[in-house]
């Protein structure tokens, strides 16, 4: 259940002109007109000093320097290339030895992060183009270290492709059937909850491949109706609706059966790795290491306490336990995002003191040293050079809405890379000797600049043209703010006043949040809001009378593990009583009519909605819900169990603590919206949830979405939900 933040992008059309006027549209607004430029699937070159991205047209794939910012090379352009001929370039994989491309195309989105797609084997000398497989459309593929092998996933089953041999393909795993077995790939719940795609790697000598087996037969399937529907038409379902069904384990039940197998390139020997793992425990990651006899798994126990690290030796099938990690609660997910295996050493994130930092380890499972310590969380990991001991990472040592990026000297010295208050995030080179900082804040849309070490050496992208375009709109500006509520909690927020605000008129307030476990909208950064673009949906609301505020309740991330994990076991019940807190703080100010507080979200957002309506105090006089989880025994294993544990052993917190256990309590008018074909929040908790508002003779409008997943996009789909949003807003807020 965390935020999309990709979701609000996925619809956008071409881009139309947009004509001078004081207010702005919704329709500008959901295309994308104001959409900020930015850089194409940009990584680093092996060679230290160059960087790689696609051109903005889709056509290449261009070199430019690290140092200058300039154009270099093009690796590959497809109006030149030889062989297969390609309409665009959808993403790219560099081989190890930098001598070919894998091309992504027509790409076809399955759940989060998956998606099958045409591959194409690009060759760097030849400036050839070949398709990866003649077999059906790719998922996650992946170059064995000495980059003369490709390894992929088609329907469930590895194959593998030798470059040297003609590009020969030969099947690994026959196993693999849909609902039951799956190799190499996640499952749904790994996948949405453990944030990966890809379950397989390569021995360091390229001899041997291994996986993930996730054998799913015994979970239970959830379905729901698919109809014709427009943009896109489904024509098979004209006549009858059909069914989409599939492996969704809701809390306290099955999950997948999990194993870690081997296969022996030049023997054809499939083994099965001796990993210690509880009956009902997960396998969340498995890692490749320049050891030719060891590759990293992680596993972790049901409640999500307890991570551990086993080097597995491929050949011998035997484990050895690197390390240990066992905290209070439960682990967050990002220390899985942020864990970092090099040559040498293990780079491991813990908050295990309170707060989020960096830990450094032997290859071996030795503890070097604590790399940083403070009062403050480290959000990103960018790497550890192993040349110098050095450690690269973004935290936010000035305050939790602030980011910065910093290095961490073997000596133990920090220094700031970053010169600017605000939200930044870097991309390094190989070499850690230069990087690519994305900057920007409340009110200034993102800004690409070069960096080498703490010098800034080059603005690539300033968006300035986002900036003049919205100045010629009476739109208003961001501001944060903190306030303390009656139980002495301090929580930070952000506000938008209408371009003419006056302090003596009092407004109509709209809060938007999400509020879920370690989820953060209140940043000094441009891209939060409910559509992000620098929170210019709220600033349409502002042209239309409103007063918008965030605020970011108990729960949320960037304070600590205390401030986190308070929620634990009882999860939507501190969030909405701060949320509360924050509409009667509101309601304190000259400004602020207090009898017109509106509040909506998306997803947790959702869910956190309908609980703050129904918290008991009366403060909300409109709300609305979009794809609102309402029971967490309705949703996913991990997720669900990450921060409630079982529903067997914490039945209180399930059943009293949920939006349908309060729908007696519901006060003021709400808009629920769901869309049919939602796999993360299943349409099912709307349905529970209106049949208990129902029976307690609670008003509300509903709106569902045919077709449409947890996203809730495609054709007019978005355009027609803000809308509906909006309307309902101002037939019960404004005066």
């Amino acid at each position: 259940m965390k935020r999309i933040e990709s979701i609000f992008l996925l619809f956008l059309l071409a881009v139309a002109p947009v004509w001078a006027g004081d207010n702005l549209s919704l329709q500008d607004i959901t295309r994308g007109v104001f959409r900020a430029q930015g850089i194409a699937a940009i990584q680093p070159a092996q060679d230290g000093e160059s960087y790689l991205q696609i051109s903005d047209d889709g056509q290449r794939i261009e070199q430019y320097s690290f140092k200058t910012g300039e154009l270099t090379g093009t690796l590959l352009d497809l109006a030149t290339a030889r062989g297969a001929k390609l309409e665009g370039i959808d993403g790219y994989i560099v081989s190890p030895n930098g001598q070919r491309l894998l091309i992504q195309t027509e790409t076809n989105y399955i759940y989060r992060h998956s998606f099958t797609a045409k591959f194409y084997i690009y060759d760097i000398r030849n400036q050839k183009l070949e398709p990866l497989s003649d077999g059906g459309p790719q998922q996650s593929p992946l170059f064995s270290p000495d980059g003369q092998q490709i390894a992929f996933v088609r329907e469930n089953n590895i194959f593998l492709v030798k470059l040297l041999y003609n590009n020969a393909e030969s099947q690994v795993t026959k196993d693999g059937k849909r609902n039951e077995i799956i190799n190499g790939i996640p499952d749904w719940v790994y996948e949405e909850e453990f944030s990966t795609s890809q379950s397989m790697v390569f021995s360091a000598d390229s001899k041997q491949l291994c996986w993930i087996r996730y054998d799913e037969s015994q979970v239970r399937e959830f379905s729901f109706p698919l109809y014709k529907g427009q943009r896109p038409t489904h024509e098979e379902y004209a006549d009858y609706p059909g069914v989409y069904s599939y492996k969704y384990p809701i809390a306290g039940e099955r999950n997948s059966r999990v194993s870690v197998m081997s296969f022996d390139i030049k023997s054809r020997q499939t083994r099965t790795l001796q990993v210690p793992l509880d009956a009902d425990g997960y396998i969340p990651r498995i890692k490749a290491t320049s050891n030719p006899e060891s590759v990293i798994v992680m596993t972790m126990n049901r409640h999500q306490d307890c991570l551990r690290l086993y080097s597995v030796n491929p050949l011998s099938t035997v484990s050895k336990l690197l390390l240990e990690e066992k905290v209070d609660k439960y682990i967050k997910e990002e220390v899985l995002d942020n864990l970092r295996i090099t040559d040498g050493h293990i780079l491991l994130p813990s908050d295990r003191t309170g707060f989020m930092h960096l830990y450094l380890y032997t290859i071996g499972g030795q503890l070097v040293r604590q790399v940083e310590q403070g009062d403050y969380e480290v959000s990103d990991v960018y790497g550890f050079d192993e040349a110098t001991g050095d450690t690269y990472f973004a935290s936010h040592a000035n305050g939790a809405t602030e980011q910065q990026v910093f290095v961490a000297r073997k000596n133990g010295k920090v220094e700031q890379l970053t010169p600017d208050a605000g939200w930044n995030s870097a991309v390094f080179s190989s070499n850690y000797k230069y990087f690519v900082n994305t900057w920007s804040d409340l009110n200034t849309p993102p800004v690409y600049t070069l960096h080498e070490g703490r010098k800034v050496t080059k603005t690539l992208i300033d968006n300035k043209d986002v900036s003049e375009k919205l100045a010629q709109y009476n739109i208003g500006t961001r501001e944060l703010f903190t306030f303390t509520t009656s139980e002495g909690v301090k929580l930070n927020g952000w506000m938008i006043k209408p371009a003419d605000f006056t302090p003596t008129k009092r407004y109509p307030v709209i809060m938007y949040q999400y509020g879920g476990p370690g989820n953060q909208q209140v940043q000094n950064a441009w891209g939060n809001g409910m559509c992000g673009q620098g929170a210019l949906l709220e600033m349409y609301l502002c042209q239309q009378g409103y007063i918008c505020v965030c605020v970011d309740n108990r729960g949320t991330g960037g304070r600590g593990a205390e401030f986190e994990k308070c929620t634990y076991l009882r999860l939507g019940e501190l969030e909405s009583r701060d949320q509360v807190e924050s509409a009667l703080w509101l309601g304190q100010q000259a400004y602020v009519d207090k009898e017109r507080i509106g509040i909506w979200g998306w997803s947790y957002g959702g869910w956190n909605t309908l609980m703050s309506m129904s918290e008991g105090r009366e403060v909300f006089a409109a709300g609305v819900a979009i794809a609102p989880p309402t029971n967490w025994r309705y949703y996913d294993t991990i997720y669900s169990e990450r921060y409630m544990r079982t529903p067997q052993e914490n039945a209180e917190g399930y059943d009293q603590v949920n939006p349908i256990a309060r729908a007696e309590k519901l006060h003021g008018a709400l808009l629920l919206c769901h869309g049919l074909a939602d796999d993360n929040v299943h349409f099912r908790n709307t349905a529970e949830y209106t049949e208990a508002l129902v029976q307690a003779d609670k008003d509300f409008r509903q709106l569902t979405y045919t077709n449409r997943n947890h996203s809730i996009y495609g054709g007019n789909t978005r355009l027609h939900l803000f809308r509906q949003a909006v309307n309902h807003f101002n037939a019960n807020l404004l005066k």
